[in-house]
């Protein structure tokens, strides 16, 4: 099954479009769970326990694992097949380079490790995109992110006006059918978002950054979704995976993971209804 079906099917199941990301930090794990790659798995493996029934998809930032040192692959792995097989997996790994050596990438990330989607960057062209949207492979690619300094670069103004960013989206949305590409659009411009999605009606967002770094999901969601109130993937971490430092971190991401669920239904909700 190809990752927008699977995700489809997760999300009815779920009544959701909440995607969960395992990024752990070491440093705030609760201490009752030990220390090391141990303490970290055990930690994803609580997290997946609470939130599946909340979760349309999941999303691991490779970062998160490789600062383990050797043991990353080994928690990698391990993790994801703790995830309930019938919810998808992006792997955020933000790739991109020339042909052969994305070719490689996506080896590694479909066929090798399984994920069902992965996080690319185009900055290099459109022919080291097509590696990632071959066949039945579905990526996001980088757009808009969430940080602070998206506008150092992604804001630069072209000969018509228009910002960088904007251009990017338009040329991989005359270049790939929704079907197989995702945009990343951070959750923290929902200007920005709205005026994408009118350049790309059909595309399934990816929306990091509510949360820690300040996005709300009700207001990205609203900016965000398509003329059906679907097309969006709002991802959070920290808010879920930190709801508490005690030894009822587990419940309380659970319940945080549930309100979020709630107002980005919410949202859905509204913006057809006003549109």
């Amino acid at each position: 099954m190809d990752f927008l079906r699977k995700l489809d099917a997760a999300s009815r199941a779920r009544e959701s479009v909440l995607c969960v990301c395992l990024d752990p930090d070491p440093s705030q794990i609760p201490e009752a769970l030990g220390r090391g790659p141990q303490a970290v798995l055990r930690f994803n493996r609580r997290i997946v326990r609470a939130t599946s029934e909340f979760a349309a998809a999941y999303k691991l930032n490779l970062a998160f694992y490789e600062q383990l040192g050797a043991a990353a692959m080994d928690v990698l792995t391990l993790t994801l097949q703790a995830i309930p097989k019938d919810i998808p997996v992006i792997a955020d790994a933000k790739r991109g380079d020339v042909p052969n050596t994305a070719e490689a990438y996506g080896r590694a990330f479909f066929d090798v490790l399984h994920f069902d989607a992965m996080t690319m960057n185009p900055y290099l062209g459109l022919d080291t995109v097509s590696p990632f949207v071959s066949g039945e492979r579905f990526a996001f690619a980088v757009v808009r992110t969430s940080n602070p300094g998206a506008r150092d670069f992604q804001d630069l103004r072209l000969e018509d006006g228009a910002p960088l960013f904007e251009e990017i989206a338009k040329r991989l949305d005359s270049a790939v059918p929704p079907e197989r590409l995702g945009f990343v659009v951070g959750a923290t411009y929902p200007k920005d978002a709205r005026r994408l999605r009118a350049l790309a009606p059909d595309r399934l967002f990816l929306l990091p950054g509510v949360g820690a770094q300040g996005g709300s999901i009700v207001t990205a969601v609203e900016a965000s979704v398509d003329a059906g109130g679907n097309g969006v993937l709002p991802a959070v971490a920290r808010e879920i995976l930190y709801a508490s430092n005690g030894l009822d971190f587990a419940d309380a991401a659970a319940r945080r993971a549930s309100a979020l669920r709630d107002l980005a239904n919410e949202a859905r909700r509204r913006v057809p209804a006003s549109g």
